[in-house]
């Protein structure tokens, strides 16, 4: 009988045989084929986000392009990732950065044109990769052609295409919403005497679900995109499509916003229109789901989404009554317990994703790991580890992989998040002084979504290599001389060929994949240490996520041959059932 420990020893002896295929025939001896039927590649890949506009430039304007991408992707080819995910490219007047969509059916004038975009759907299939796009279908951008109609007059075919409300007896807005970029949710159009709704910018007007026409226009724009030959969509905000017809006032939560009482039967008629004729994977980015509705979007027989992006673990540290403070004080047993408490709630049934960061958050060293010189490369180490090691599909955003660190930004005129900016207008039309703008700009300096958006730092070079021009679109980080991927690919000690063997190994386990998965210490506030289990077959992955020196006690012995992967080159002895951890170790064992 094969044991996975002579396994283990055939495997380093020879190297002919993955540790998937032992797991594929185990689970098939033992008549334990419950996961392998379960099979989908969505659930099998490994995703790299791309934002268009900070990732390379090609012609020396400042700003990323789809030229700049093309000319990379033997780098993602090289990393080991399956899917790009590519952030907003269609054309828009940039209010937000492109999730302002002013044609969902043409490129962005900075980024290309629609033939630079088939071609690198082109170069991104032929390198063996899918390719992923944004659909952003909550809001449009104030100059797409359906709003320019729609705001001309109440009887206009395109009214209905956005959501108009009269004002109150008074004058003010229809109900207390707030806008997710500071102010008001309501804007008021003089021509027409009503307000629109926009929960984002005033320039993203909310579109209006309940009209079907528009249904069936987005539909429509969904198979132009699927008939060109990209393999799904992230669906920006998807639980907001739907919105209480009442229009009743909130209480002051964000999340209120999410989970209106019809989104379930816009989903199903979405996929039942477009998404069931194609052989593609859809994400939802799934703020304000909590853990009991996740299955009700990603359900495998709910017909609705593959997978969700769901915020709670990587909203941690910040302050629960305000997004925008942050919470020193976080505790790693919550984090695990949300961790926990999803996977619970995903089940056998269902799927969800893991990430660490992206567009809308800061970088994640900076905020989970130790972005000092001593610790940022066996932190970002560890990182990686976690991310590959989770029952879900792992996401990379652009630069992790290099382990860029959040940007020294200073004073207002540097940021370019519009976050901040409508932000910092409302605090100074409201007379605050320049101590509590500061005080403000301190948080600034922790969460605007600009950290994630600096260039990415290919080499040393006049702006980290990112374009041949005189400036960039905003600051380089300047630790790129440090930091950047000429130097990670040159080393063999780096973060980058971390990365790559993480990647290899979740691809070669399927453990990793379909293995149940058990939290071990949930109380301890320094260890992370969980098991993935799939048949008989069980790893073991500790985490120190402190800077001391950590006694790891573990229920039996661990030996050497056991150790799979550490993110230390030297590690220290065990003693008896004690793992004696460094500042940031990470091990993987098989037991």
């Amino acid at each position: 009988m094969i044991t996975f420990a002579n396994y283990m020893k055939v495997e380093s002896a020879t190297s002919r045989i993955s540790l998937s295929h032992f797991i594929e025939f185990s689970l098939i001896k033992k008549n334990r084929v419950m996961h392998i039927n379960s099979r989908q590649w969505w659930k099998e890949v490994i995703i790299y986000q791309i934002y268009p506009r900070s990732f390379k430039d090609s012609n020396g304007d400042g700003i990323g392009d789809l030229r700049g991408i093309i000319s990379e992707l033997p780098h993602l080819k090289d990393l080991g990732v399956d899917v790009i995910w590519l952030s907003p490219m269609y054309k828009s007047p940039n209010a937000d950065n492109g999730y302002d969509i002013s044609d969902y059916q043409d490129i962005m004038t900075e980024f290309g044109s629609m033939a630079d975009f088939d071609d690198l759907l082109r170069g991104v299939h032929q390198q063996g990769l899918k390719l992923i796009i944004d659909l952003v279908v909550n809001h449009s951008s104030d100059e797409h052609h359906w709003f320019q109609e729609s705001r001309k007059s109440k009887d206009n075919p395109y009214r209905d295409y956005y959501i108009w409300k009269q004002p109150k007896a008074d004058g003010s807005p229809p109900n207390n919403w707030k806008s997710f970029f500071s102010g008001p949710a309501w804007d008021f159009d003089e021509a027409t005497g009503e307000y629109y709704l926009h929960l984002f910018d005033k320039k993203q007007p909310d579109l209006n679900w309940e009209n079907p026409k528009l249904r069936h226009d987005i539909y429509n724009m969904m198979h132009f995109w699927l008939k060109k030959g990209v393999d799904g969509f992230r669906m920006d905000v998807i639980p907001f499509l739907s919105k209480d017809q009442s229009f009743p006032d909130f209480n002051g939560g964000l999340n209120e916003y999410a989970n209106g009482p019809r989104i379930h039967e816009f989903l199903k008629e979405m996929n039942q229109e477009v998404l069931s004729k194609y052989d593609i994977m859809t994400v939802g980015e799934g703020f304000g789901v909590s853990s009991d509705q996740a299955h009700l979007y990603v359900g495998q027989n709910r017909d609705e989404l593959n997978m969700i992006f769901h915020f709670e673990y990587v909203s941690i540290d910040r302050d629960e009554k305000d997004f925008f403070k942050y919470n020193p004080n976080w505790k790693l047993s919550k984090f695990k317990e949300i961790i926990a408490r999803w996977d619970k709630a995903i089940g056998q049934d269902s799927w969800n994703s893991f990430y660490w960061g992206n567009h809308d958050n800061p970088r994640c060293i900076s905020r989970f790991g130790n972005d000092t010189p001593q610790y940022r490369t066996v932190s970002a180490k560890m990182l990686a580890i976690v991310l590959m090691t989770q029952r879900a599909t792992p996401y990379i955003y652009q630069g992790d992989e290099i382990g860029m660190t959040n940007t020294p930004f200073n004073g207002i005129e540097e940021f370019n998040d519009v976050q901040v900016l409508n932000a910092y207008r409302e605090l100074v039309a409201n007379g605050a002084t320049e101590n509590d703008i500061e005080e403000w700009l301190k948080d600034m300096r922790l969460f605007t979504r600009d950290h994630a958006r600096t260039p990415v730092q290919w080499r040393n070079a006049p702006n980290a290599g990112f374009t041949e021009g005189d400036k960039t679109w905003l600051k380089v980080n300047p630790n790129f001389k440090n930091i950047n991927v000429e130097n990670d690919a040159q080393n063999p000690d780096s973060i980058l060929h971390f990365y790559k063997k993480m990647i290899q190994f979740r691809k070669n386990n399927l453990l990793l994949v379909y293995g149940d998965y058990k939290d071990i210490a949930p109380l301890d506030e320094k260890i992370y240490a969980y098991t993935r289990t799939l048949g008989d077959d069980k790893m073991l992955i500790v985490n120190n996520f402190s800077d001391s020196n950590i006694n790891f006690e573990f229920e039996y012995p661990l030996s050497k041959n056991q150790l799979l992967i550490s993110n230390y080159t030297q590690i220290n002895d065990n003693k008896d059932n004690i793992l004696y951890l460094k500042p940031y170790e990470s091990r993987i064992y098989a037991l």
